[in-house]
């Protein structure tokens, strides 16, 4: 555990949360890419691949502004989130229900990663850092972006699939 002192102390421990989640996700997301029936929910999940792989970096260079190492923390909070999107991967069953639980626990990571993103963006904030802040707002709206193009996946598999609607 590192010794918090200061707001600056706080940010460092945020970045290198946010480090692991996302080199954590660059192993993760390809096989949720490849467990998903739809393509089009394939297709989000190489795009947003790509955009993770681009977070990495910003977070790397987010360390050099703050003269500090990203890596060297693991973060347990998105361990235990993909542990569940593994499990959506290995049930049976229809494949757009299937599809759906796979979104679900897609949901739940972008919303880990912007509370995350949130929480590193208002102590940059108080610190003044505003390339910081710049870079971290870019990483916040993909996560943003990619949380609303699996709305609309959901969305459409479930009129397409003419889920069961409970009275």
């Amino acid at each position: 555990m590192a010794d918090k002192q200061s707001v600056k102390d706080l940010l460092e421990d945020e970045i290198k949360d946010l480090y692991s989640a996302e080199k954590q996700l660059t192993k993760a997301i390809p096989k949720m890419a490849k467990g998903s029936h739809d393509a089009s929910l394939a297709t989000a999940f190489t795009k947003h691949l790509k955009e993770t792989e681009a977070q990495v970096g910003r977070l790397e260079e987010i360390g050099k502004l703050l003269e500090m190492k990203p890596g060297g923390k693991k973060c347990e909070g998105m361990e235990g989130v993909i542990k569940e999107g593994a499990e959506a991967l290995e049930e049976k069953g229809e494949e757009t229900i299937l599809d759906l639980g796979i979104i679900g626990a897609g949901s739940r990571v972008e919303h880990y990663e912007m509370a995350g993103y949130m929480t590193a963006i208002s102590l940059a904030q108080r610190l003044g850092a505003r390339e910081v802040v710049s870079l971290l707002q870019a990483s916040l709206a993909e996560e943003q972006a990619a949380e609303q193009t699996l709305r609309k996946i959901a969305n459409t598999l479930m009129k397409s699939a003419n889920v069961e609607v409970m009275a």
